[in-house]
């Protein structure tokens, strides 16, 4: 299979699609894989080392998208790459499609296999591709939350640890899940109050295990959260629906009666966001104000920390990424349901349930079973 890794686009997009480790596994495969050149230059892969690992490195996206029989990338892909897609071709990366109707609407069209890392399931029912990211996203949530306290850049002034003589700073962390767990390592090692909310009994008990009762478990409802927001230095949100769009669990009204210059960061932003008042930023433009509280919303929070992220990434959608090579994206999907999973768009139709929930009204589309759409 020829493999194509383009450049990311996206604002401060640093990550790419395929290491030079990655690569070598593809080609000793006897696969072909084509990057754009200076794909992962800015995080240390040079052209010479995908070359080294078997890569031709090719200098226009469009090359990538006319021949590629699979493209692999990070992010979403933009109008521009949606429109270079075609029928035959297979687009494996993040797609978080609930809340984007236009890239929804674009990758129907194109009559493209694409299919989401983030909806990639695995025995457990967890979410294997998106979990290394959301473990880079949680840790940084919090040392996002911690800068953006400070005076100068917007905040209250709050040292989230305290010191002597001073109490520490109070973490809210709205899910419990693997964002959330990550970002109570965090604020625990700054040494913050830190509480999680979360509607499952099961979870909480095993936080509660986890952490040893250093943080405070507390049962979400609508009373919970209102009251312990507005206690709150840093609110982090970290609610997953797979594939769905978040819930809006932090209203306008929690906002306003949160203190003066405390902070939220709403990690739920790539699925439209769980707080009311959440809008997606950018690396580049990363807060906002609204109410007097610091709104960092930045929709690719592990492009801060690229290398990092794509080796994590790449751990993790390897294994998948073979199988749809070696036997072709039909085959490895009907012969494996976790990556079947994976599947939103085929030739035309939507084959992920949440996706039509949330769009098939606005867009015309109507959901098709994933084996049903790829017997097309």
């Amino acid at each position: 299979m020829l493999i194509g890794v383009p450049k990311e686009i996206k604002n401060h997009e640093y990550r790419v699609g395929l290491t030079p480790a990655a690569v070598k596994e593809f080609v000793m495969h006897g696969h072909q894989v084509m990057v754009e050149t200076d794909a992962g230059t800015s995080i240390g892969f040079t052209n010479e080392q995908y070359q080294d690992a078997g890569a031709t490195i090719v200098a226009a996206p469009e090359t990538i998208f006319e021949k590629a029989e699979m493209i692999v990338k990070v992010k979403e892909p933009q109008p521009n790459e949606c429109k270079m897609l075609s029928e035959g071709q297979t687009l494996y990366t993040y797609l978080h499609l609930a809340p984007d109707p236009t890239q929804t609407d674009l990758l129907v069209k194109s009559g493209a296999t694409c299919i989401a890392y983030e909806t990639v399931t695995d025995r457990t029912g967890a979410l294997p591709l998106l979990a290394p990211m959301s473990e880079v996203a949680g840790r940084m949530s919090v040392q996002a939350g911690a800068h953006f306290l400070e005076k100068a850049q917007g905040g209250s002034g709050t040292l989230l640890g305290g010191v002597p003589g001073v109490a520490p700073g109070k973490v809210l962390i709205i899910g419990g899940g693997v964002v959330g767990t990550n970002a109570a390592k965090m604020a625990l090692g700054m040494g913050a109050d830190v509480t999680i909310l979360d509607r499952s009994l099961p979870r909480l008990r095993d936080l509660d295990d986890i952490f040893d009762g250093r943080v405070k478990t507390v049962f979400s409802t609508v009373d919970a959260i209102e009251h312990y927001s507005s206690k709150a230095d840093l609110v982090v949100g970290a609610v997953l629906i797979p594939g769905a769009a978040a819930p809006k669990l932090l209203t306008r009204e929690h906002i306003k009666n949160m203190k003066e210059g405390s902070v939220v960061v709403d990690v739920a932003i790539d699925q439209g966001g769980c707080f009311e008042t959440s809008k997606a930023t950018t690396h580049q433009d990363p807060v906002y104000v609204v109410d007097g509280v610091v709104h960092y919303c930045v929709a690719n929070m592990p492009g801060g920390v690229a290398r990092t992220s794509t080796m994590a990434l790449n751990n993790a959608t390897l294994p998948f990424g073979l199988a749809l090579a070696n036997k072709g994206p039909k085959k490895a999907m009907l012969d494996d349901p976790h990556l079947l999973a994976g599947l939103n768009v085929h030739k035309g139709k939507v084959t992920y349930k949440a996706v039509t929930d949330a769009l098939g009204e606005q867009l015309g589309l109507e959901y098709m079973d994933a084996a049903q759409a790829l017997s097309l």
